[in-house]
């Protein structure tokens, strides 16, 4: 017993030790002597190996590998932000709040936006269980081995009133000196030095060997807890919690009264910034009360109650050397600028996208002119004016192509569209390509072993023509294409059988209707239930669902009158494919509630907010965003928004408590 007594001691003192160079930016022994402690700690666990715990400070070291990273599910949904340029969009912002809560005093908390990797981590009784990336919002990789090698997260939480089981998100990120050094390394050795730290982070994340990412010197700044009954009230409460658990939490946030205020920090940051250790591109604004937060809920992306606001984009002149045009998935032509190599915004831009027609004619972009270019949210590098003073003498008026650069159909565009099509959708190669890599994608049927270059090889090769052919794939007839070995072709095929377990909501997603995104494809999915029900719908039948409007119901009917996407879809229920909805049986499930609407609002004792909405859903009835003539109920719990209290007795809407719903669904 004195070894483990001795081991823990060891393991509790490495932690703090840990903490106070990592987090606090304070140590208190040199690196010498924690190195000796170290490496007594490895020497008792190497000689009592049944005294092992995964988040020892020993495991810290990596080692793991890990050759294919497991998707899991995210118990709570990571929302991205909506993006605000201007302070006018704050002002917009601060509109929309008040209509839902009413005039109530508000206070904001105001964080610098880092740019780093997105990551959820997973706490169970003060040690750290899973942590997973951001992915589609709904799942993501589990990277729990390469994380637990960055030393500034904790693998055991100090203190004891944190929750049993919560999530806290952040980001991963590279300091600049680090960053430098990385690349120093590289140049010395003849090797190309990293583009920028936010891809070399994200990057980092998804090596196979995590003793390769504990050689890299990783940081992760916390910003938000979330999960069931948390010890806090508000979002800067929850970051000092998080702090005072042993998290590093920016200490650059502070609450805002007024969006004067928060006007305030965004002009104080604009300029000082650059003298930050790290990349940061922008301010995070949040309405402070979670109980607010929750009032206001969120769109079918984003949080109503927080907003990015995005620092200028930076700027820099480079020349047009020529202009090409690409074909996508739905035929749309894009034009797209290829420039004089330049550096912006910490990446080299060579390419940037001219939009459409009109945006070339609007900026009048000539071959030879100096452009100026910008990161539109400092991702997507766009053309935004033209240095005329620099304009050659001989430049000539771009002339928009006619016929598609790859099949030469002539290009058509519809009344009221800004994009040029290509005609051809079943004969022009790269919609053909796109529509099958769009299929195989990880947010549509997410086939393993088989990527988009691979898609193209098997098209070129002539062995898909559409994606159901990908189900008659055998292994012999991949082998002899370029690069793919025995195991390579064995994946692949054995991914595409493994697709037909994907759900129908992602299939009918996967099945590339245009202007059926996931948010459409998972309505249409509940609505219809079946392919056979959502083939027979009329226009009308498809506008009258929740958040259905023409255009979107015309290309669904579209899609289903045409002849070659039946025959396809045909086949794709020969081999399996997933076309129904899997019901999940809840055995307390009743009819009580159905045709019935209800709005939640308030804080609740017996349920959380999520409880009550799955318990009216599950008994029938319908969950609304916001209170109008068709709600039937709105269930209140305490400190109920007054907008909406006033709105329901404005519209005759019957309150009800959270005992009246309990005796609704309870009672014979």
């Amino acid at each position: 017993m004195a070894v483990l007594e001795t081991i823990q001691k060891l393991r509790d003192e490495l932690n703090l030790h840990n903490y106070n160079y990592y987090v606090m930016d304070n140590p208190t022994i040199s690196d010498y002597e924690f190195d000796i402690k170290l490496k007594e700690l490895q020497d008792l666990e190497n000689k009592h190996p049944e005294f092992f715990d995964a988040n020892s400070p020993t495991q810290r070291v990596g080692g793991t590998i890990t050759k294919n990273f497991q998707t899991v599910a995210h118990t709570h949904r990571m929302y991205s932000l909506d993006n605000s340029y201007s302070k006018e969009d704050l002002l917009d912002w601060e509109n929309r709040i008040q209509k839902v809560l009413g005039n109530v005093d508000l206070q904001y908390t105001c964080e610098l936006k880092y740019d780093g990797a997105s990551i959820s981590i997973t706490y169970e009784n003060g040690k750290l269980a899973r942590a997973v990336t951001r992915g589609d919002g709904f799942q993501g990789d589990d990277v729990t081995n390469n994380i637990k090698t960055i030393k500034s997260i904790p693998l055991q939480l100090k203190g004891q009133d944190f929750p049993e089981k919560f999530d806290i998100r952040g980001e991963i990120i590279l300091p600049f000196a680090g960053f430098e050094k990385m690349n120093q390394e590289l140049i010395e050795i003849g090797e190309t030095p990293y583009s920028n730290p936010r891809n070399t982070a994200s990057g980092s994340l998804k090596l196979q060997d995590s003793s390769e990412v504990a050689k890299r010197p990783l940081e992760c700044l916390l910003y938000f807890v979330t999960g069931e009954k948390l010890p806090f009230e508000s979002q800067f409460e929850g970051l000092e919690s998080a702090r005072k658990w042993g998290f590093k939490v920016p200490k650059e946030a502070k609450i805002a009264g007024s969006l004067q205020e928060v006007f305030d920090f965004i002009d104080y940051w604009d300029v000082h910034r650059h003298n930050l250790p790290y990349e940061t591109d922008g301010v995070v604004v949040k309405v402070n009360l979670i109980q607010y937060q929750e009032e206001l809920g969120y769109t079918a992306k984003s949080p109503r109650w927080a907003i990015a606001y995005k620092f200028k984009a930076e700027q820099v002149a480079t020349k047009l050397n020529s202009i090409s045009y690409q074909v996508g998935r739905t035929g749309a032509i894009t034009p797209v600028a290829n420039l004089e190599p330049v550096q912006l915004a910490g990446t080299i831009v060579k390419r940037a996208s001219l939009h459409n027609a009109d945006q070339i004619e609007k900026l009048d972009i000539r071959i030879g002119d100096t452009v100026f270019v910008e990161k539109g949210g400092e991702i997507i590098p766009k053309i935004i004016a033209v240095d005329l003073s620099k304009r050659p003498e001989d430049s000539k008026i771009t002339d928009y192509i006619t016929h598609c650069p790859e099949c030469n159909s002539e290009l058509v565009r519809n009344e009221g569209e800004a994009n040029h099509y290509c005609p051809n959708f079943y004969g022009c190669p790269p919609q053909i390509i796109g529509r099958i890599q769009h299929f195989i994608s990880r947010k549509a049927m997410d086939i393993e072993g088989l990527g988009g270059e691979t898609v193209a090889l098997l098209y070129n090769n002539h062995l898909v023509q559409n994606y159901a052919d990908l189900y008659e794939l055998k292994v012999e007839d991949i082998l002899p294409l370029e690069r793919m070995a025995q195991k390579s072709a064995e994946n692949l095929v054995n991914g595409v059988k493994k697709s037909t377990l994907i759900p129908f909501e992602s299939v009918l997603y996967a099945l590339g209707i245009r202007y059926v995104g996931e948010t459409v494809a998972k309505k249409l999915a509940k609505h219809y239930k079946n392919i056979e029900a959502l083939s027979r719908a009329t226009l009308m039948d498809l506008i009258l669902v929740d958040e259905i409007g023409e255009r979107i119901a015309q290309s669904v009917v579209d899609f289903f009158e045409n002849e070659e996407n039946k025959i396809i879809i045909q086949r794709l229920k020969q081999y399996g494919v997933q076309f129904e909805i899997v019901e999940k049986i809840n055995i307390n499930a009743t009819n009580k509630l159905e045709g019935k609407i209800f709005v939640v609002s308030g804080v609740f004792t017996q349920f959380s907010r999520e409880e009550l909405k799955t318990a009216i859903e599950d008994n029938g009835g319908k969950v609304g965003s916001s209170i109008s003539s068709k709600t039937d109920y709105v269930v209140a719990g305490d400190n109920m928004g007054p907008a909406k209290l006033e709105k329901a007795n404005k519209l005759n809407i019957p309150i009800i408590s959270e005992s009246d719903f309990m005796m609704m669904i309870t009672e014979n």
